[in-house]
């Protein structure tokens, strides 16, 4: 592989996003959603708003362990439609892969260590054998990694309906088929199996193909070496640049967009996300598979102070 001469070490793009989600509710029904760009290091949510129709009182909360931004409600019956709107602003590490090495398991900090376990949509416990017989020979570094999702990405097509919410890793090996969270889990479990650190990120996307269908939220992959989480996606769906976190956990378990109790229908949601320069500028986003791109460090992992950032809700 061949490398430029000299990279910037960080890159800026602004977002703007719109995601509007329409549901029926039939019944008493308690609604959380999972939908806020997260506040790190290196995301900033400049602005943001949301309007509710069939509302009238929202609880917004942090989830304790993983940080994840929360909205939560509960509604009798009608028409819910959740319309929210956000800038975001994200700084993008960038870095040679040939001076990224992967972290042993003894040196590695205790905040990362949960991310060596297995988990239920993630077993890395029972593709140990096949993780080490695939991949155990290669160099140790991000290399390694990049050859998992190079193999992820030729063994599992991209089909929509071929996986339903209880796949798994080890049913997504089985098959050879499903959507964005199949191949992150499945590149996720292989890692975790290999002693490399991955954890399961939420967000919105940018520059997918069009002929894959509407925008959608996207799952993708973070994998630590050296000193921070790098971005992965085995999916190849869009450019790692235009990628807006929203949530990360174990695995999908910890970040679904909406979690609903009770006799609501989901009846369809619109998505769309716009990148920009720090002018203002519409910007075209692209994949530069010779570089390492990270948006988090291990200091994201601990409490982030921001400044205060008002929430504008509005019901109807």
């Amino acid at each position: 592989m061949r490398f430029p001469h000299r990279i910037p070490s960080t890159t800026m793009i602004r977002f703007d996003i719109r995601c509007q989600l329409d549901y029926q509710v039939d019944g008493q029904s308690e609604l959380m959603f999972n939908i806020q760009p997260a506040h790190t290091l290196q995301q900033a949510v400049d602005s943001e708003s949301i309007a509710w129709t069939g509302v009238n009182d929202v609880a917004s909360f942090s989830d304790p362990g993983l940080g994840n931004r929360m909205l939560k409600t509960s509604v009798a019956s009608g028409l819910v439609r959740v319309d929210y709107n956000a800038r975001v602003s994200i700084a993008h590490h960038v870095a040679h892969p040939r001076d990224i090495e992967e972290v042993p398991v003894g040196s590695l900090a205790p905040e990362i260590l949960p991310y060596l376990l297995p988990t239920r949509y993630c077993e890395s416990d029972q593709l140990s054998a096949f993780a080490q017989s695939q991949f155990g020979h290669l160099p140790r570094g991000y290399s390694r990694v990049q050859a998992v999702c190079d193999w992820v990405h030729g063994h599992v097509r991209f089909a929509p309906g071929a996986s339903d919410s209880w796949t798994s890793a080890t049913g997504t090996l089985r098959s050879g088929a499903g959507v964005c969270r199949d191949f992150a889990h499945l590149t996720i479990a292989l890692l975790r199996a290999l002693n490399i650190p991955a954890r399961f990120v939420a967000g919105y996307d940018y520059g997918a193909d069009p002929a894959l269908g509407p925008t959608d939220f996207h799952a993708y992959v973070e994998a630590f070496l050296r000193d921070r989480w790098y971005i992965f996606d085995a999916s190849r769906i869009c450019p790692r640049k235009g990628l807006v976190r929203i949530g990360t956990g174990y695995d999908a378990a910890d970040v679904a967009f909406a979690t609903i109790y009770g006799p609501t229908r989901f009846l369809g949601m619109k998505l769309d996300i716009e990148p920009f320069d720090l002018r203002g500028r519409a910007l075209a986003v692209t994949d530069d598979p010779g570089v390492a791109i990270s948006t988090a460090s291990l200091a994201d992992m601990l409490p982030v102070v921001t400044n205060a950032l008002v929430l504008r809700t509005m019901a109807a």
